[in-house]
């Protein structure tokens, strides 16, 4: 028996109306991406129409945004007067290409422009104290802040104080008591009009430049010239690619692949991708980890420079310096994530090994006896850097399938990251236990804090008890799946629709399938620690890959009859295209039963009586 290392959550049937098959059928789709969709939840012709309508169609009147008249007129007014605005940008890549977007806008304006970007480990995020006694030395009469200010109460009243106006552009969640700032421009605000309030921090700077450069000749082509910065940012921050993200996405990769800016060049030619080969997955994981790199390990200056550089050569000797951080930044989190495992292993070992009736030591790296070890989540501080502890944090999410929490220690403080397991709203649980900290923000999927180092054990205590709403039956971590059908129902025309589907991202995943009843004809362990199948249905074979899944080199074999997980992909080799599946897990045959309702079939002919005219698949849980 094969066991699947993942809980997979097949999607339960939608029944899609005539008029959704319809609108469907005039795009072109099949019965199967048309109930995939509506699974999804687009379950009107309007919706669906909408997702693959013209980028341009879906971009919202940014006047809409709240503030924005005053956030014109502010910047209106310090190009009449001639005033320096200082524009200071978060140190992450959503930060950072915020920050390039507004000071090419403000530039191209006329406006002079200081860029600032703090000090992660001396500054911290939001707007700092720092920044605002450098604006008025520089002799700045204007701070606008990128992906950040919601919470500066403090830092935006010494701003006030030192007569400099602060623009706040930001995404975040907003706090009871709002800065007294001239504009705050965030789509999260309670009495905001704007119909899209997912944007990220690049985002309402980009929808700022469109506000900014549409009367201005040839503005609104420059505007949308900068959708490329817009779309990293918002991809670097897990934003869903869906409405208005999904549109910015579109034309900013479409900008990459056409005549990407020097400091994409770079950081691309970096990663060994070529321009016209970038998608969601390579920005994510090849550019946006680059751009991070600098402020994680050291100060994020030379990412901020490179993003708004125009000749290549310096984006080059820029790009050079980030690849040099990236890779510093891989060793640190790779010892530091070996650290963290252990002191979560010897934590829970020591909690087990305990005599009956006692607590434990509940000690984790750094901790006292008196710090009590978490149950529904998995909690851990130590010495390693600043930068790099949300990533380790993300990595214990995958490792237990629960809300992961990793500190630095900074002395008498502890900064920490926070990721959640899709389960637990981080930004609302930080809210309930706010008077524990110093200082705190974030989002539902990832948010951080710093506290007291004295306070931590009472913490610990308090965030468990609010987590154990979020702790899954099933403790593997879920497998969202779109669609299971027969192996003879995989083809090329269910492959082209969902590649219609592209751009995928967070909230519109490339779509899982579960295909059933393939017979094992050969495993072979690929170097990398990834595991190569063949697979046979009836008369053809569909050639597998697993990458990171070496176990599957030792728990299949050759005869066995299995169910895979996977994403449907193709390769073309001397001329000939080839289905191949991407696989993500794999079960015994059978273990899983297909969602009623859920059918096979074959040809997706959009159209023709061989497609059942309702198809029935739900997104899952």
């Amino acid at each position: 028996m094969i066991e699947p290392r993942f809980a997979w959550r097949i999607a339960d049937p939608v029944t899609a109306s005539a008029a959704l098959v319809d609108a469907g059928a005039a795009l072109g789709l099949g019965a199967r991406a048309i109930g995939l969709l509506a699974g999804r939840g687009l379950t009107t012709a309007a919706e669906l129409t909408a997702f693959f309508a013209e980028p341009l169609t879906v971009l919202h009147d940014p006047r809409l945004l709240p503030d924005a008249d005053v956030f014109g007129a502010r910047i209106g007014r310090a190009r009449a007067n001639g005033e320096l605005v200082m524009v200071f940008g978060d140190f992450d890549a959503d930060g950072l290409t915020g920050l390039a977007i507004l000071v090419r806008t403000l530039r191209r304006l006329g406006i002079a422009t200081l860029s600032y970007v703090p000090s992660r480990l001396d500054e911290g995020h939001g707007l700092s104290l720092q920044a605002v006694e450098a604006a008025r030395e520089a002799g700045a009469a204007v701070i606008v802040t990128v992906d950040c200010g919601s919470t500066s109460v403090a830092e935006i009243g010494a701003a006030q104080d030192a007569g400099i106006d602060v623009l706040v552009t930001d995404h975040h969640r907003l706090p009871t008591e709002l800065p007294a700032a001239v504009a705050i421009v965030n789509p999260q605000r309670a009495d905001s009009r704007y119909p899209e309030r997912r944007l990220a921090g690049s985002g309402v700077a980009f929808k700022l430049a469109q506000l900014l450069l549409a009367d201005e000749p040839g503005g609104p082509e420059a505007a949308l010239d900068l959708a490329d910065l817009a779309t990293i940012g918002s991809i670097a921050d897990l934003v869903p690619v869906l409405g208005e993200t999904r549109a910015i996405v579109r034309l900013g990769l479409a900008r990459i692949a056409a005549t990407p800016r020097p400091g994409i060049a770079a950081l691309l030619a970096s990663a060994n991708v070529r321009p016209n080969a970038s998608d969601v997955e390579t920005l994510s994981f090849a550019v946006a980890p680059r751009i991070n790199a600098a402020g994680r390990v050291g100060e994020s200056r030379a990412a901020a420079a490179l993003l708004l550089t125009d000749d290549r050569d310096e984006a080059d000797r820029l790009a050079a310096e980030l690849e040099a951080a990236n890779k510093t930044r891989r060793d640190l989190t790779s010892q530091a994530m070996g650290e963290a495992r252990a002191a979560v292993a010897g934590s829970a070992s020591a909690e087990t090994s305990a005599p009956p009736g006692s607590a434990g030591n509940g000690r984790e790296t750094g901790e006292d006896a008196a710090t009590p070890r978490a149950i529904h989540a998995t909690i851990v501080h130590g010495p390693w850097p600043v930068g790099i502890v949300g990533l380790v944090a993300s990595k214990l999410v995958e490792d237990h399938g629960k809300p992961a929490i990793v500190g630095a220690d900074l002395g008498d403080v502890i900064r920490a990251s926070c990721r959640s397991n899709g389960l637990l709203d981080l930004g609302a649980t930080l809210d309930a236990c706010g008077d524990l900290f110093l200082r705190h923000g974030g989002h539902a999927g990832a948010a951080g804090f710093e506290i007291e180092a004295a306070r931590w054990p009472e913490f610990v205590a308090t965030f468990d008890v609010l987590a154990a709403s979020s702790v899954p039956a099933d403790p593997r971590l879920p497998l969202a799946i779109d669609l299971s059908l027969p192996s003879l129902d995989v083809d090329y025309a269910l492959h082209r629709d969902l590649r219609r589907l592209d751009p995928c991202g967070i909230g519109n995943p490339e779509p899982l399938l579960v295909v059933e009843g393939l017979t094992v004809t050969r495993v072979r362990a690929a170097s990398g620690g990834h595991t190569q199948l063949t697979l046979k249905r009836r008369l053809d074979v569909l050639d597998g890959i697993a990458f990171g899944r070496s176990d599957l080199a030792e728990t299949v074999h050759e005869g066995d009859r299995v169910d895979v997980v996977a994403r449907l992909t193709s390769r073309t080799f001397g001329g000939y295209e080839s289905l191949q599946l991407d696989i993500r897990d794999v079960a015994t045959a059978g273990m899983h039963a297909r969602p009623v309702g859920d059918v096979g079939i074959g040809s997706d002919v959009a159209g023709t009586a061989t497609e059942p005219p309702i198809l029935v698949v739900g997104a899952a849980p």
